[in-house]
């Protein structure tokens, strides 16, 4: 076998470096541009992923009864026609469950560096899978690329190395000695045995399938469990493409392919529930919507449970001094990944007596006016709005426009009404722009939800202090996995880091410049665990420490005088 450890080892030493220091680093490239890579490599990336169309995907899997999958192109309205096993969960499990102690007793080093080819090799098939997500979970190219790709992959990495510094915290042995009173000294040998609690479901979600997939599946890969990967209905390919990868290097280096596998399934025939209910899983990972998370976190306590939800991102308008490059930052989270990101901003703040920009009093309606152009300006351009709105993952988002339409009409105001923008390159596109309500705090059970799309809040607060109570009320009740503050005020500042710090959130101040969305691998702790939009945190040592636990033998050696 390839000493794969070795060969990627100064990789592992600078993700374990960058997550000590918490400064920018990426071990991959974040985007496809030709310029970077040349001509050739796109576009063999994409006959790759055009020659999978209409194709039963291969995968080396026990229990296969069928063939199984319905996935249709956001962009094209057309099926991907590609089928996947349709497997007995049963014989599956048992498969696996043969295959676990050869990979259970392989040492740290060798498990690394299974995980770390893995990862690079999935580097390499960065522009189909570019391609397959795109055309699954409705992200534009370049978003797809780096998002679901080199940013997914720096996760991975990131988790890889927190499981890493894990069971390197272990010493395999240890020689013990005490005296008991008059007895002498008792001498012992002892033997430290890292044991993995048994197989992993890893329930990923449609519009970004990878993001949490790969952190999941190296968290529990490295330190000795198999993995089992259960991909939205919607959003297959991208994760099958990675369960190919993983097979052909588990089988490389000597081990069975059921350590990685894939049960795929239809909205009409659900395999989820089968899933968590079985008697052999052992971890669960989900990403998804906060309903199931909830119910996965109470009703699974016989497994150890990882969940990323999502909930009530909230911004509060206090000041600032760049009225311009603020409304912009903004309005980029309104319109990114059109609203279908755990981080995308919904619920924003605005003290109904305006706010001080350099000084001067804004209005309400000027703050909000500010805030319409500039989404409207990240959308004139279609070509910048294919790129940063990318599609909607399913029709059902639609309804959800629809039905917050008319309760915005019937108790609000629509500030910026919702509508499709014309793709470039695909003329039957699913889109949708964001729509803007504007509401009072008599109107927090609408904004107290999650909404999944691009709809947004404008909130009237009484003053800038209620602002600010009532988004970490929120965050408290409902969940948050992004907060913003803008404010040029200190004090206020101070207050605001402090409140939702103690509402369980991260906070972020004064954002511009940047897409406010993103969460830096290596130094964003993405998630808290604190509020209800989830109890797991990509990543720290809690995310992969208890995925193992430890075994001991002790035996006598001496006894002396």
């Amino acid at each position: 076998m390839n000493n794969w450890f070795t060969q990627h080892q100064a990789t592992l030493n600078k993700a374990l470096d960058a997550c000590e220091k918490r400064y920018a680093w990426t071990a991959y490239t974040e985007s496809p541009s030709s310029k970077i890579h040349g001509s050739e490599k796109p576009a063999a990336g994409k006959a790759r992923f055009e020659a999978m169309l209409g194709q039963a995907y291969p995968l080396q899997q026990t229990g296969e009864r069928g063939r199984i999958g319905a996935e249709i192109s956001p962009y094209t309205r057309q099926a991907l026609g590609v089928s996947y096993p349709d497997v007995d969960i049963d014989s599956l499990f048992n498969a696996i469950t043969d295959a676990q102690p050869a990979w259970r007793d392989a040492n740290i080093e060798t498990r690394m560096g299974v995980c770390l080819e893995i990862l690079e090799r999935c580097a390499k098939q960065l522009f189909e899978n570019a391609h397959a997500t795109m055309h699954t979970a409705g992200q534009s190219y370049i978003m797809a690329f780096a998002g679901s790709g080199a940013n997914a992959l720096d996760r991975g990495l990131e988790a890889l190395a927190y499981a890493y510094k894990a069971m390197r915290d272990v010493p395999e042995q240890a020689e013990w000695e005490r005296a008991f009173g008059s007895d002498g000294a008792a001498k012992l040998s002892k033997q430290y045995r890292l044991m993995p609690r048994g197989i992993a479901v890893n329930i990923c979600c449609a519009t970004f399938p990878l993001w949490n997939g790969y952190p999941a599946l190296f968290a529990s890969l490295a330190t000795g469990n198999p993995v089992v990967f259960k991909p939205h209905p919607n959003a297959i390919l991208p994760v099958a493409m990675v369960v190919s990868v993983c097979q052909q290097v588990l089988a490389e280096a000597g081990f069975d392919t059921h350590l990685v596998t894939l049960v795929a399934d239809t909205r009409d025939q659900p395999a989820t529930m089968k899933l968590l209910e079985h008697p052999k899983t052992a971890i669960i990972d989900f990403t998804g919507s906060p309903k199931f998370g909830s119910w996965i976190e109470q009703h699974c306590r016989r497994a150890l449970v990882f969940t990323e939800t999502a909930g009530c991102n909230s911004v509060i308008i206090e000041s600032t001094d760049d009225f311009e490059g603020m409304c912009k930052a903004i309005a980029h989270s309104l319109c990114q990944a059109s609203a279908q990101m755990c981080t995308s901003v919904q619920n924003i703040h605005i003290p109904a007596d305006g706010i001080r920009v350099n000084g001067e009093h804004v209005s309400f309606d000027s703050v909000v006016q500010g805030l319409i152009d500039a989404v409207e300006n990240h959308l004139a351009n279609p070509a910048n709005a294919a790129f940063l709105c990318g599609t909607l993952v399913s029709d059902d988002i639609y309804q959800t426009l629809e039905r917050m339409r008319q309760q915005g009409a019937e108790r609000g105001h629509i500030r910026r009404d919702s509508g499709p923008y014309t793709h470039p390159e695909f003329p039957n596109a699913r889109t949708a722009t964001p729509l803007m309500i504007e509401v009072t705090e008599q109107e927090r059970d609408m904004y107290r939800n999650e909404f999944f799309g691009p709809i947004s809040f404008l909130i009237k607060g009484e003053n800038i202090h209620r602002c600010l109570m009532d988004a970490t009320g929120n965050v408290r009740d409902c969940g948050a996995i992004t907060s913003h503050v803008y404010s040029t005020d200190p004090a206020f500042l101070a207050e605001a880091q402090d409140a939702y710090n103690e509402a369980g959130a991260s906070v972020a101040c004064n954002l511009m410049g940047m897409p406010i969305n993103f969460a830096a691998a290596y130094s964003d702790y993405h998630v808290t665990g604190l509020n209800p939009a989830g109890n797991a945190c990509l990543t720290d040592l809690a995310f992969v420490a208890s995925r193992f636990r430890i075994v001991q033998r002790k035996i006598m050696q001496t006894k002396t005088d």
